[in-house]
């Protein structure tokens, strides 16, 4: 023990017992009979609660109850400090009064105000104002707005461009769309199909505009420059975690695991050397190594250098749409990752595994059909082919000579292009 008014004040001697044995609570009788005086309306919870044990702990039987009783409590109170729990809001049982404030100053309320939805707007059919009921006129079937901006998100994920481009501003200032007519109709199956985002995926993904190709066809040039048309499909690069999804679903490694916490896939050392703070990335080992992106753990202020690069957006700020970027460091990302060098290793072993004994043609068929769901064209055949050979004079290892094929295919620009 220390005093910081005076250090000379010590204690002299002290003995410590301890006991490996449960403490319990044993009043003795006279203890007993000073709670039992007490009138029983004016005794306090913590003195009947003694009187209670004490009664308990008198008869063989009950105690015996008691004692499984408390084991159990105990168990149930452990289990329960595992569960994970999170906070939430509550409505208060008075509301609060709300005020204009006189020129946004809150030192200067003005008149009341209430709950209200803006006027132009459906008017809110539950009597309450609280956001239970925000959260039902939000979705009734005559709200003009939030169908159509599920569905222009929706829709902008498929196609690149939203049918209002502006997807984050359906007002004034925000674009108008190109297919109002397209866009109100969506909307209205969106509802109809009971807000199914996998139905409404599917309403777009099979119908003709989707599944065109997106081949740059050089009368559109100067008709639609942009696709606003949609006489073509549009060609996108994929997202940020989907970029290395591609090469562990091609090289056969990628776990179908769900849920679960963070993982740490493999990257460059030294990332965290000139953060704010230092931080240890320990590489998953096993299922986890070869998890999908979204598992990947996030350090808000240093994310996984592969999703940066990427051009995944900062996570504590909202984002409805994503930029893409086309960079140099990308490509040597690709080229150089110490990540996706393994996954083309994997690659190249797949290849000869699935394809033994088959020619050079043969094992570059099955490396293309499984990079890009295609077959390779005679042209590319031959370009690969004096590569190959080349690799061979330089490789003594068949599964050298095949990871390097692979990183060759993993860096062309059609592995991370939604066609």
């Amino acid at each position: 023990m220390q005093f910081h008014l005076n250090e000379n004040y010590g204690i002299g001697r002290y003995r410590i017992s301890i006991s490996s044995d449960e403490w319990i609570d044993r009043p003795d009788a006279g203890e007993i009979a000073k709670l039992l005086s007490v009138p029983a309306k004016s005794r306090s919870g913590e003195q009947q609660a003694r009187i209670d044990k004490a009664f308990l702990q008198s008869d063989p039987v009950l105690r015996q109850i008691d004692s499984q009783l408390q084991t159990v409590t105990k168990r149930i109170e452990t289990v329960q400090r595992q569960i994970p729990s999170t906070m939430v809001m509550q409505e208060l049982d008075k509301p609060r009064q709300a005020y204009i404030q006189v020129r946004g100053d809150f030192l200067r309320p003005g008149g009341d105000v209430a709950p209200e939805v803006p006027e132009i707007l459906p008017a809110i059919a539950d009597s309450n104002r609280d956001r239970l009921a925000l959260a039902r006129w939000l979705v009734q079937p005559d709200h003009p707005l939030t169908a159509r901006v599920r569905v222009n998100r929706i829709w902008m994920r498929l196609f690149g461009r939203g049918i209002v481009e502006t997807e984050n501003d359906f007002g004034i200032q925000g674009t108008l769309p190109t297919h109002p007519e397209l866009l109100d109709w969506l909307a209205s199956e969106f509802i109809n199909r009971g807000w199914s985002t996998k139905k409404l995926l599917r309403l777009i993904m099979t119908s003709a505009t989707y599944r065109q190709s997106s081949h740059a066809r050089p009368d559109l040039i100067s008709i639609d420059p942009r696709n606003l048309l949609l006489a073509r499909q549009t060609r996108l690069r994929v997202e940020a975690e989907i970029v290395r999804d591609l090469a562990l679903a091609a090289s056969g490694m990628l776990s179908d695991k769900i849920g679960g916490p963070g993982v740490f896939p493999p990257q460059p050392a030294g990332v965290y050397a000139f953060t704010q703070r230092a931080k240890q990335w320990k590489t998953s080992q096993g299922e986890d190594r070869f998890r999908r992106g979204m598992y990947t753990f996030f350090y808000r202020s240093a994310p996984y250098p592969m999703l940066s690069t990427f051009d995944v957006p900062k996570f504590n700020t909202v984002c409805t749409s994503r930029d893409r970027s086309n960079t140099p460091l990308q490509s040597l990302t690709m080229a150089n990752s110490e990540s996706l060098l393994e996954l083309a290793q994997h690659l190249g072993k797949r290849i000869t595994d699935q394809v033994p004994g088959g020619s050079d043609r043969d094992r570059i068929e099955y490396a293309y059909r499984t990079c890009f769901a295609r077959s390779p064209t005679d042209a590319e055949v031959e370009r690969l082919t004096p590569y190959l050979e080349r690799c061979r004079t330089r490789f003594k290892a068949e599964a050298k000579v095949w990871t390097a094929v692979a990183r060759v295919l993993m860096n062309l620009d059609e592995f991370v292009t939604r066609e």
